[in-house]
């Protein structure tokens, strides 16, 4: 029961690290878009906007995947961790491991794919020479990403719960 404990507040950790870095980086964008568009008000210049969208964009990309690389990197530690108990304990554990895993893989898939389609829809806004477009869809693609996240969240959550009852 006592390593079934340390696994549970190391999966935990893992979640709370997730979500400090999605609010940060979504307090990030929020303040970037901000400043493009005091810039849009300010220079009208659509070339240095673009620069300054795409040079935003990128970073996201970079930061993004970091952090997807790290959590990575945690969650395989810990899913080495949990099988050395499970050697010990029954197998039906080592699938709701694994199933936490596969969740995350697919959250962070998720989170790079709306990060693509979010540089790839404000490059195209931008040359069309449409600035509210992009707020719009990057509002909704921010609340989305939020949704998934939450979601995933509570499967975890639950997935957790479910190995400690067992």
């Amino acid at each position: 029961m006592m390593m079934m404990a340390i696994v549970v507040v190391e999966m935990v950790m893992v979640l709370f690290i997730v979500v400090i870095v999605v609010v940060v980086v979504m307090v990030v964008m929020i303040v970037l878009v901000m400043v493009m568009m005091a810039v849009m008000m300010v220079m009208n210049v659509m070339v240095v906007v673009m620069v300054l969208m795409v040079f935003v964009m990128v970073v996201e990309m970079v930061v993004e995947i970091v952090v997807t690389v790290v959590v990575m990197v945690v969650m395989v530690m810990i899913v080495m961790i949990v099988m050395a108990v499970m050697v010990v304990m029954m197998e039906k554990m080592v699938m709701v491991v694994v199933m936490v895993e596969v969740m995350m893989m697919v959250l962070v898939m998720v989170t790079l794919v709306v990060k693509v389609v979010m540089v790839v829809v404000m490059v195209m806004e931008v040359v069309r020479g449409h600035s509210c477009g992009v707020m719009v869809v990057m509002l909704v693609l921010v609340v989305v990403l939020v949704m998934v996240v939450v979601v995933v969240m509570v499967v975890v959550m639950v997935e957790t719960v479910m190995v400690v009852m067992v």
